[in-house]
């Protein structure tokens, strides 16, 4: 069972439902399924398209982000491979892989020495590759922090500048145009050190499946510029509080004197899953179970707006549910412990406190890891007590609310990543 402490948290019907609903999206997030559907013995078929790996001395893969070694596992098993690279998070406890695929392990969600190691590394085994060779890349979210390699700035300003940016409230779109004009691999530079023929299969975790967003485009291409990198840091004002050599970088790029980010792919990208995938799933056995559903897709923006906005849309009637998936953002005011799924779970008891209803609330990260907690989310039910709750939330301290009143879904980390999955229900 994915879930942990499913049967600790099950203390009810409503919140065994809530649960077995939520484990059927998490189970449909996972790769193997999927790519079951698209690599062959000698071909990939995506869609309508078949594309032939037969005629290729070697096939290889590069698999990089928090799906990359179950990615890898799984194609192992359905196509003949002759060798690779999978690079994961540190705090992950690997998949069993054949000794032909190497896994290294870099930081998340702040780069660090590893990942700049495991950047160069990756460099280096694609220029060892021939013209005759094929590589299968395979890349999942995570995938940015794991494989940094600055340009015109050092490790440090990557570091403080990611840091900002992640706890500014800003959306991963945002973040990872910034990202792309000071790295010398994102949005598409990666696949520059390529000399043969090659294909990325992508899972997507950010809303609108933007292949120039996922991964920060490394092996697509950038739409963004320098100047909406400028125009981000100055939205969030933080312009003063990223470091002196990013805004010059920066700067030096709106001037022409760096050169901008590649504008055309040098190798075919395909979105392979997304949270679609999790919300049909979940919305599916919601139905079996006897629930009339309603689903809403691409949640995006603050924690307490988008709360707001789910909680109007939740049926009047009994056996009733919404289901909904996508990714907040955070402001970081506080020096809590937290995650955006756990902080929308504590608005959404707020906002439903005062109806004479009881709900069940579930949200958690599909890849296991809310925010800078071991959990993947919170359940919680919409009677509550409420006195303390502005008081965690001012101090961005959700975890510590739910360990002290119960609530924290437990999953580990799991191998997969197609961003945040909920719902609401009422018997």
């Amino acid at each position: 069972m994915i879930i942990k402490n499913f049967n600790s948290l099950a203390t009810n019907g409503q919140k065994k439902d809530a649960l077995s609903i939520i484990g059927a999206g998490l189970q449909a997030s996972m790769p193997a399924k999927t790519l079951q559907k698209i690599i062959h013995k000698d071909h990939l078929l995506i869609g309508k398209k078949k594309i032939s790996i037969k005629k290729y001395r070697r096939v290889f893969v590069v698999a990089i982000g928090k799906a990359a070694d179950s990615m890898a596992k799984a194609v192992n098993s359905l196509t003949l491979l002759d060798g690779g690279i999978v690079v994961i998070p540190s705090q992950y406890a690997s998949l069993r892989l054949p000794k032909k695929i190497k896994i290294l392990r870099a930081c998340h969600p702040l780069p660090d020495k590893t990942s700049v190691l495991a950047a160069k590394k990756t460099i280096e085994f694609l220029k060892g590759l021939r013209p005759s060779d094929f590589v299968l890349f395979l890349i999942s979210g995570g995938a940015s922090s794991l494989l940094t390699l600055p340009d015109g700035i050092s490790l440090r300003d990557k570091q403080l500048v990611t840091d900002v940016l992640l706890k500014s409230g800003a959306s991963i779109h945002e973040i990872n145009c910034v990202r792309k004009h000071l790295s010398q691999i994102k949005g598409g530079k990666l696949v520059g050190h390529l000399g043969c023929d090659a294909v990325s299969l992508v899972m997507s975790d950010v809303t609108g499946d933007d292949l120039t967003t996922i991964a920060s485009g490394m092996t697509y291409f950038d739409s963004t510029t320098f100047s909406d990198a400028k125009r981000i840091l100055k939205h969030y004002r933080l312009e003063k509080m990223a470091p002196k050599n990013v805004i010059k970088r920066i700067e030096l790029g709106i001037k022409g004197l760096v050169s901008e980010t590649p504008k055309r792919a040098k190798v075919r990208n395909y979105v392979i899953s997304s949270n679609k995938n999790c919300l049909d799933a979940m919305t599916q056995h919601a139905r079996q179970l006897g629930f009339s559903t309603r689903v809403v897709r691409c949640v995006s923006g603050s924690v307490d707006k988008a709360s707001e906005k789910i909680t109007k849309m939740i049926p009047k009637g009994k056996n009733s549910c919404i289901v909904f998936g996508g990714e907040t953002t955070v402001t970081v005011k506080g020096k809590g412990k937290g995650g955006r799924n756990q902080e929308l779970v504590l608005y959404m008891i707020k906002n439903l406190n005062k109806r004479n209803t009881k709900h069940v609330i579930v949200s958690v990260g599909t890849d296991g890891m809310d925010g800078n907690t071991n959990a993947a989310g919170a359940i919680a039910e919409s009677d509550t007590l409420v006195g303390e709750i502005a008081r965690f939330l001012k101090d961005n301290d959700s975890y510590h609310f739910f360990k002290k009143h119960g609530g924290l879904v437990f999953t580990g980390p799991t191998h997969t990543n197609l961003m945040d999955i909920g719902l609401i229900l009422r018997r």
